[in-house]
């Protein structure tokens, strides 16, 4: 029998957990020769969420949750989640009900056909028009600019294989945009689209704060583009000033053209000055992340798993349960996140 993890981030999400729950079950009712393990990722949430995990996990061994010791980000959450996930394969749905936990079964069909990497992409969705338009703009540019074949509608919802989660824990990105590197690991891939429907309860904590720093990880994670702009806005300036100071010199040199110079010296200054500050910006987002790389802070910290394990010694950076030390065949042996 196949193991099937589904990892669940949840960030206040408690009105529509009991009902994704029973959904799951339902689903794994319908996979025969197939158990299903439920990993629930608390990330920080406030509005009582994690007492409705314990509560599952407490009625269903099925059941695990990782509650973080505070709010790290989706992709931080989605990571926790596969470090621990035991399954041949491991499927990643968001917790709002927005994605039909009923397409699992034809992502484990795909799956055991032999397909490493199996992606839910959206075909429609149900979202606030700003959403749509925001998240349109960026799903395109990351197909146009990064991978060619990425879906052009998105997606978060998807299956991977046991040797793709071991390969994505093992690369441990901090500020990682864990659906880029999905695409950028290969494997042979197959798209199912679905329609994304409405929130069945709550309101998305999906702030804009949140998008553009997503929007920033995502570029700088996988593209040169933003360099490659910032260089090319610099020699458009450049040239631009050169220009224009080669017109002020023919001007003085053949009409003897009065140049003030006030108004025109403070344009130049206030749009060269404009110009480096942005390219600062660029290098900055690129030095700052290869920076934060560098250190050794865990890309997540686990306050609680349960159900608790008595005396269970655990990582003292990433406050998972310890790893167990590799026998001589190697077994046994895992990866350390961070």
């Amino acid at each position: 029998m196949s193991l099937v993890s589904v990892v669940v981030p949840v960030f206040y999400n408690a009105e529509t957990l009991p009902a994704l729950y029973a959904r799951l079950c339902a689903v794994a009712g319908g996979l025969p020769g197939t158990g299903l393990e439920l990993v629930f990722v608390d990330d920080g949430s406030g509005d009582g969420s994690l007492d409705v995990l314990q509560d599952l996990a407490a009625r269903d061994d099925r059941v695990r949750v990782l509650a973080l010791s505070r709010n790290f980000g989706s992709n931080a959450a989605v990571l926790a989640g596969l470090t621990v996930a035991r399954g041949d394969c491991a499927v990643v749905i968001s917790a709002d009900l927005q994605d039909p936990p009923e397409l699992i079964g034809d992502l484990v069909a795909a799956w055991r056909e032999g397909v490493e990497v199996v992606l839910a992409a959206r075909r429609t969705r149900q979202d606030p028009f700003v959403t749509r338009v925001l998240a349109t703009a960026f799903n395109r540019l990351f197909r146009r600019f990064v991978f060619r074949d990425f879906p052009p509608d998105g997606f978060d919802y998807l299956l991977i294989d046991r040797r793709v989660v071991d390969i994505i824990a093992a690369l441990a990105e901090k500020n990682a945009y864990l659906f880029g590197q999905v695409m950028w690991v290969g494997f042979r891939r197959r798209v199912i689209p679905y329609d994304r429907v409405e929130r069945a309860g709550g309101r998305s904590r999906w702030t804009a704060a949140k998008k553009v720093k997503y929007f920033i990880d995502a570029f700088t994670a996988f593209s040169y583009l933003p360099l490659r702009l910032a260089s090319l806005l610099g020699l458009v300036v450049a040239a631009a000033g050169m220009a224009y100071a080669l017109v002020v010199v023919v001007l003085r040199l053949t009409y003897g053209m009065p140049i003030p110079g006030w108004a025109s010296l403070t344009v130049i200054v206030l749009v060269t000055s404009g110009a480096q500050l942005v390219l600062a910006g660029m290098l900055g987002e690129y030095l700052w992340r290869t920076l934060d790389e560098t250190r050794s802070r865990p890309a997540f910290i686990v306050a609680a798993t349960y159900p608790e394990v008595p005396g269970a010694r655990r990582d003292p950076l990433t406050g998972l349960p310890a790893r167990e030390p590799a026998s001589a065949n190697g077994a046994g042996a895992e990866v350390r996140v961070g």
